[in-house]
């Protein structure tokens, strides 16, 4: 919880505006969000997730819905009521959406234009249609084998948005109205669910694809609402680690070796416990001058990143099928490419992102 007290709200515009950003929190968004590229380029080099040093890059997704379930309930718990759902959806879809339209517009032209690969046969324009329109509104259509079953073939990313989406109506309609002790047995019934769908595949890597669907529920269930109730409870632990002992604290979970037996136990830990304590010491931690910057830098290009990437990872598998580089072209390739997609991330919020938004924004009471 932010220190201070905000003032009250007099009228509608002012409960409609965006309140304060948590700027450690932000920055250890966009340090997980690097994470999660480097961690989808890998996958193409090692399909054995114990030999990529990143391989637990995509619990990365686990600390975005916890973080997403604190921010909301601290922007919207004493509001979403006055303001109506109508409009939380409004300032919802006004913040998410723009991305989810370029992230598909990307897709397809990546997927159009791979200069390593052409396009597979058997796709007539009718079916291409189809899957840029379900990626654009976010209808999972998971039937092209050859890109995994991703739930959005374009975009594969938007899984996440898909459920991030889902939770955001749930809040709406019902769990900012729960005490915080209803929200704490709905929380570890969501924890029991969860830590039965990593002992039945042996990780906590589902919900983007047909084959794990139903894992995603569970794993949003649960982060969102320990977000929630790390707000709820004002769990906050007061400490001077700064941005840099948090970012060590994060990666010790998104790069922690991969255990071939007890895997599934060590990222529900990480998930249920580590996560949460995580949260709470961001948002009590210190922050001076110098890393308000580098944070402010960091959230702002981790959305951007995370949604604008994929497409040139797909780029990078047909690249990698064909010439088969070693590991030093490799650490060049990869770690270049995750530099120029941090550039074009920030072009994307300058030039498409914050600009769109504010259109929307501006005409909101007419959407």
């Amino acid at each position: 919880m932010v220190t201070g007290t905000l003032a009250t709200p007099k009228n509608a515009s002012d409960l409609l505006k965006t309140r304060q950003h948590f700027e450690l929190l932000d920055g250890l968004r966009g340090v997980a969000a690097v994470v999660v590229v480097i961690f989808h380029f890998l996958e193409f080099v090692y399909t054995d997730y114990s030999k990529n040093f990143a391989g637990h890059g995509f619990l990365a997704v686990d600390f975005f819905f916890c973080l997403s379930g604190f921010v909301i309930a601290y922007a919207y718990d004493d509001r979403v009521g006055k303001i109506g759902i109508k409009e939380f959806f409004k300032s919802r879809l006004i913040r998410l959406h723009p991305l989810v339209v370029f992230g598909a517009v990307l897709g397809l032209l990546t997927y159009l234009f791979d200069p390593f690969a052409a396009p597979p046969a058997g796709y007539g324009f009718g079916q291409i249609a189809v899957i840029f329109i379900t990626s654009l509104l976010l209808i999972p259509y998971p039937f092209m084998k050859e890109r995994f079953n991703n739930l959005f073939l374009f975009n594969a990313p938007a899984w996440s948005l898909f459920w991030e989406y889902i939770a955001n109506i749930v809040y709406a309609v019902i769990l900012w109205k729960l005490p915080r002790r209803v929200l704490l047995v709905l929380a570890i019934i969501a924890a029991v669910w969860l830590g039965y769908a990593g002992y039945t595949t042996g990780n906590l890597m589902g919900g983007w694809g047909s084959s794990t669907f139903w894992d995603g529920p569970a794993r949003v269930s649960f982060s969102f609402m320990a977000g929630m109730l790390v707000y709820r409870y004002n769990f906050r632990i007061k400490n001077k680690l700064g941005f840099l002992g948090l970012t060590i604290l994060l990666l010790a979970a998104l790069l922690m070796p991969w255990s071939n037996k007890l895997n599934w136990l060590t990222e529900l830990a990480a998930v249920v416990i580590y996560f949460p304590i995580l949260l709470a010491l961001g948002a009590g931690a210190q922050l001076n001058d110098r890393a308000k910057g580098i944070c402010k830098f960091s959230g702002n290009i981790s959305y951007p990143l995370y949604m604008s990437h994929y497409g040139f990872i797909w780029i990078f598998g047909s690249y990698y099928n064909l010439h088969k580089p070693g590991t030093i072209e490799l650490f060049w390739i990869v770690g270049g490419a995750v530099l120029a997609l941090i550039g074009l991330s920030y072009l994307v919020m300058v030039l498409y992102d914050v600009p769109v938004r504010k259109y929307l924004t501006s005409k909101r009471k007419k959407i």
